[in-house]
């Protein structure tokens, strides 16, 4: 167990979580969870399997006297974003997540924390290990690569699956009951490039942006944050002619990028209006972002000259593209008033030996407009003469406020808190919609703790509020019939 976890309330919950937090868990490397939830089972004497895709499904008898009680799922995800700060040594493939407490808030040192979504793994486990918690039939549905496609939801056998109520634990507000979600869909962009030997008169620099707070691409696109990929074509738009050697930026499909590099070679007479239109932007940005994101940050480093470089003409369509390719919020719902309706992000940028690559994600709560702001993004693309392919789609999640499972919801928080929940729908992508669309039957609420910046270094878990939620979340299941 960690230091900065011992001590606390929940402590058997909070072993869990630090026990979680010491094994690496990106997308799609999820055997050591795999095994430390099997394992789990084993010790307590629970009945677990795994599916084809590798979801771990638990499952516990009903308490005594709750036999006839409908079975309930929790349901979670084992995988986690991994991001970490610049100059950091961390790696994910081996290091645990460095544990640290601030007062009520846990965070981790200069790395994603895991809280989305291990914390639902350490509160279904706390349930699970616990013999006196009054419930039916329990089962806990821990689904691997989320963040990278929802693979695992996309993929789980309805067969192994018992209940037809299902509390998913992975939202990021105490006190809101959601029942619907948005839909999403991945574009992905190519453009081939010609490299060609950089003139010995040019001059080579390193274009930075960086110090913004970046976030989930769901849960914080609508606080207008600046998008470090967008923030650097901006400077580079009024350039006239350049030759690019570098390009990276951001890290997830489901982030914001926080910072990119652009490594770009001009023409001596050109160095000072580079310089003057970097510095202009940067006053320009601190201005527009005081509120949302004040240390954006742009930073022109002179470099050696490189041998090589794509084009002028494509490293001057390619990045009018990323300049004009939409980005953020395009649309507020107008049957949930406050939630984001359509929303996109450009997520990552790299410059490979065969060309610029681009992905980004776009959702919506309506299909048809998931799918027409994605084609508007491939058009801009299609159109400097890149390639663009549409991909992992996934269906969005319908409210339903009638649900027996959303009553039972919030009657027990009422109960619980003594305060009415609030019902809403959330613009990040939820399982829910997925699970419910494979299993027939499926009712679904999600709820969570507090939690804020998820997907960034800045991610922060609120330990009361976990503790409020495990507490609710056994009230829920005890009056469930």
């Amino acid at each position: 167990m960690q230091d900065a976890v011992k001590g606390l309330k929940a402590q058997a919950l909070w072993n869990y979580f630090s026990e979680l937090s010491d094994i690496p868990r990106e997308s799609g490397n999820e055997e050591g969870v795999r095994q430390y939830l099997l394992r789990f089972a084993k010790e307590h004497e629970l009945e677990a399997l795994v599916d084809v895709i590798g979801n771990v499904i638990i499952r516990k008898k009903a308490y005594p006297g709750y036999e006839k009680r409908p079975s309930v799922a929790l349901q979670g995800h084992m995988d986690m974003v991994c991001v970490k700060e610049e100059g950091s040594t961390h790696d994910f493939t081996k290091d645990p997540i460095e544990l640290v407490r601030e007062g009520d808030l846990l965070k981790a040192n200069g790395t994603t924390l895991g809280g989305d979504n291990g914390i639902a793994i350490a509160i279904a486990m706390d349930i699970l290990a616990d013999k006196e918690c009054k419930h039916g039939p329990l089962e806990a549905i821990f689904t691997v690569s989320e963040e990278t496609g929802l693979t695992g939801a996309f993929n789980i056998e309805p067969k192994y699956v018992q209940s037809r109520l299902m509390i998913n634990l992975d939202s990021e507000e105490e006190g809101v009951l959601y029942i619907g979600c948005a839909g999403g869909i991945e574009v992905n962009v190519s453009q081939k490039v010609n490299w060609q030997s950089v003139p010995s008169s040019y001059q080579a620099f390193i274009l930075t942006a960086n110090g913004m707070l970046g976030g989930h691409s769901g849960g914080e696109i609508h606080k207008q944050r600046a998008n470090a990929i967008k923030v650097a074509a901006r400077a580079l738009r009024d350039v006239s002619s350049f030759m690019v050697f570098k390009a990276e930026g951001g890290t997830k499909r489901n982030v914001i990028p926080s910072v990119c590099t652009v490594g770009l070679a001009v023409e001596a007479n050109e160095k000072e209006k580079l310089k003057a239109l970097v510095s202009q932007t940067q006053q320009v940005l601190r201005s527009e972002y005081a509120l949302s994101d004040k240390d954006v940050q742009l930073t022109l480093t002179e470099v050696p000259l490189p041998k090589m470089a794509v084009d002028q003409e494509t490293s001057k369509r390619f990045f009018t593209a990323i300049y004009c390719a939409p980005h953020g919020v395009d649309a507020m719902s107008l049957s949930i008033p406050g939630i984001v309706e359509t929303s996109s992000n450009l997520a990552i940028l790299r410059l490979e030996e065969d060309g610029f690559k681009v992905v980004s994600s776009h959702r919506s709560s309506i299909l048809s407009a998931r799918d027409d702001i994605a084609k508007r993004f491939c058009s801009i693309f299609n159109l400097s003469g890149a390639q663009t392919k549409l991909e992992g789609a996934y269906p969005s999640w319908t409210p339903n406020p009638n649900s027996p499972l959303t009553g039972f919801c919030a009657q027990a928080y009422e109960q619980y808190a003594g305060k009415k929940p609030k019902i809403t729908a959330i613009h990040a992508g939820l399982e829910c919609g997925i699970i419910n669309s494979k299993i027939p039957g499926m009712d679904s609420v999600s709820f969570g703790p507090d939690m804020y910046d998820v997907h960034s270094i800045k991610e922060r878990l609120s330990i009361s509020s976990v503790e409020r939620i495990s507490g609710f979340t056994r009230h829920l299941l005890s009056i469930i019939e």
